[in-house]
């Protein structure tokens, strides 16, 4: 089989995420080498086998891999199918340089629902527009490497805050349009942005980028009845471009804007 490497990478416009990194790979091993950033990583199809720390360990597709930085590590496809992986390189925000230790000791996780977060995230960062879901989903995750990091200790159910919720709430219905990383949310209210997503998300039963989203929407449907096309409408209700309302509106209403109140059927009949 001739060596196949397919990669695409980019720097997202997301707090503590360096790069994104997606590759495919057979017939090419990484020599050793070390990164400044921690680096996250799953694979998606094969495995990878690589030396860390000079203890081999390896990397099935239901595991989640967490290198830490300046410490030396290579990488191999196990078998000559070589390996499909996505990567993400988070820097010291995310996690302190005190946790190294641990990671060098157990960087393979066996975590379905970090798994599950981490494909969910790799998702949210392809698609501009979605950086507060992005921002939301990291930090999930970096609490939850965290309580992995520190001897496996399990955090209980998740504390309800009623006023923080609504602090938030009305911080996004203050900035539909403009929108709110979630780094700046945190410190106008000054609550861990971990525990910001979970307070809200308990409260009203729904995430605070999903929350956002919903609010851009019925915004964009009260405009688009107004007469107003869909990509001015995508601009003038605070989404990226036409495609970013598109895929939502879609998602939310059932139809695209160009369909929503027959907005092209009266298209149709004026011709």
């Amino acid at each position: 089989m001739a060596a196949r490497q397919e990669v695409s990478a980019w720097r997202p416009a997301v707090r503590g995420v360096v790069e994104v990194f997606h590759a495919h790979f057979t017939g090419y091993a990484y020599p050793m080498h070390v990164h400044e950033a921690w680096t996250l990583l799953i694979v998606d199809d094969g495995a990878v086998r690589y030396d860390l720390d000079r203890h081999e360990h390896g990397t099935p597709h239901d595991t989640v891999s967490l290198l830490p930085p300046h410490v030396p590590h290579n990488g191999s496809p196990v078998t000559s199918d070589g390996f499909r992986k996505r990567v993400l390189y988070l820097d010291g925000g995310v996690l302190g340089e005190h946790l190294i230790g641990a990671a060098v000791d157990a960087p393979d996780l066996r975590d379905p629902v970090l798994r599950r977060r981490v494909g969910q995230l790799h998702s949210a960062l392809a698609r501009p527009g979605d950086e507060l879901e992005a921002d939301s989903r990291l930090a999930l995750i970096g609490e939850r490497l965290r309580v992995h990091l520190r001897d496996r200790r399990r955090t209980g159910p998740p504390r309800r805050d009623p006023a923080l919720a609504r602090r938030l709430r009305e911080l996004l219905d203050e900035r539909v349009v403009e929108g709110l990383a979630l780094e700046e949310a945190a410190g106008l209210v000054r609550a861990h942005p971990a525990h910001l997503v979970r307070a809200f998300s308990g409260a009203y039963g729904i995430a605070p980028h999903q929350y956002l989203t919903a609010r851009r929407v019925d915004l964009a449907r009260r405009l688009l009845l107004d007469g107003r096309p869909p990509g001015e409408v995508a601009a003038a209700a605070g989404f990226y471009d036409q495609a970013h309302l598109t895929r939502h509106f879609r998602k939310l209403v059932g139809v695209t804007p160009g369909r929503y109140g027959g907005g092209e059927e009266r298209k149709s009949s004026a011709r």
